[in-house]
């Protein structure tokens, strides 16, 4: 039963960090048009989410935690609108370095991960439903 236990908390672990690169990623997108408000100065810069590995010392098992939330230090695009209030001396605004596409991948493997965990979750917990069944 302690590696059903586990099981849960291991999936429920991965749900919750993908939870929060689900976060970061919307947050992302609804910027993608945050663009500079001044000539000198810089739009949204994209966030992305790396993972650690922790181990849980009263069980044994290894979960996933968010590590760290970074900003990527890609160049920002460059859009042609010489009547923005943030253009530069070319007609230039620097706009965030945020590709809707990619985006949208990062969002569904992120979606699928917690689905997966998800079952795991459930399937763990019917298992352990039976096996309390059987023991009665």
């Amino acid at each position: 039963m302690d590696e059903l236990k586990n099981t849960q908390a291991i999936a429920l672990s991965g749900m919750k960090a993908q939870s929060e690169r689900l976060r970061v990623i919307s947050q992302n997108l609804a910027n993608v048009d945050s663009a500079a408000q001044t000539p000198d100065s810089e739009p949204y810069r994209r966030k992305t989410v790396s993972f650690k590995t922790e181990l849980d010392k009263t069980t044994g098992a290894a979960k996933v935690k968010v590590d760290k939330v970074r900003t990527d230090k890609s160049e920002f695009q460059r859009r042609y609108d010489p009547k923005h209030p943030a253009a530069d001396k070319d007609g230039y605004v620097l706009m965030p370095n945020v590709n809707p596409l990619i985006e949208m991948m990062d969002m569904r493997e992120a979606q699928r991960s917690y689905e997966a965990n998800l079952a795991v979750v459930s399937s763990s917990k019917q298992l352990l439903s039976r096996t309390v069944e059987m023991l009665k």
